[in-house]
Formats: structure tokens, C-alpha cells, sequence
């Protein structure tokens, strides 16, 4: 992937990769954030989709089921992020993860960054598993 000669089209060939991995990534959610950013941070919607779509999510070195257990990982570990989380449980479930692993990643969060952010991040993603029809969660 070399750099098109000029910048303009360089920007526009990493946003629409980024478009469409975010799209198998997030389908319509990652698109909701980017239109409501549209009339207050437009620059910021084309860094998110360019950069942390159209270079980070695109790289072929982890699954995007990798990336979204790590995702919710450093979420939970930042703590503050129940909307960014909302997406990516969301991205998480669409990306093949079940509720089982993903409630199982948030408690492994806990021995590392405590259970105040595991709870808060379990909540969303009960939140989550609610609204998609998914509770209760039960192992199989």
C-alpha cells in the first residue's frame, strides 16, 4: 500500500479502507459515531476511520475477534468508556465472540484493573446482550 502521490488522495484511499473495515467491524454503529461527528469534529470521524480503521483495524496480524478482545480489554482498564464499550460489545458479538467470552474477558479485567471498571463494563454489556435478546448469559 503505497502512499498516493498527493495527500487529498492518500486521506481519501485510507478513509474508505477504513469505511469498510469499520463496517465489518462495527456495521452501523461505527457509521452513527461518524455522522454525529460530522457537524462538530470532522477531522476527528476521518482519524478515527482513517488511522484506527483504514490502518490499525485493517492489519492482518490479529483476527478482528482478537482485536475486539483486546478492545474491551483496554476499555475496561481505562474506565469512563460505557459508550465506547456499547460499540464494541456490540462489534465484539458481530465479530463471532459470545456472551460467555466476553463476560469472561471483563472478569479476567478485574485482577488487573479492578472490579469498580469490570462491573461497569459488565453492565454495559449486559446492557448489550439485553437489547440483542441475549440473557441470560449461560455457558454451553
Amino acid at each position: 500500500m503505497g502512499v498516493p502521490a498527493d495527500e487529498a488522495g492518500w486521506r481519501q484511499e485510507r478513509f474508505e479502507r477504513g469505511m469498510e473495515t469499520m463496517a465489518r467491524v462495527s456495521g452501523e454503529a461505527g457509521r452513527r459515531v461518524v455522522e454525529a461527528l460530522a457537524d462538530v469534529n470532522p477531522e476527528l470521524a476521518q482519524q478515527i476511520v482513517g488511522w484506527g480503521f483504514g490502518e490499525i483495524y485493517s492489519r492482518p496480524q490479529l483476527s478482528p475477534r482478537d482485536r475486539q478482545l483486546v478492545t474491551l480489554g483496554m476499555l475496561t482498564a481505562l474506565g469512563g468508556c460505557e459508550p465506547q464499550l456499547e460499540v464494541h460489545v456490540n462489534a465484539a458479538l458481530d465479530v463471532g465472540l459470545s456472551p460467555v467470552q466476553i463476560t469472561e474477558a471483563l472478569l479476567h479485567a478485574a485482577g488487573y484493573c479492578g472490579f469498580p471498571r469490570a462491573l461497569n463494563a459488565t453492565f454495559v454489556a449486559k446492557k448489550v446482550f439485553g437489547e440483542r435478546g441475549l440473557l441470560p448469559v449461560e455457558e454451553h
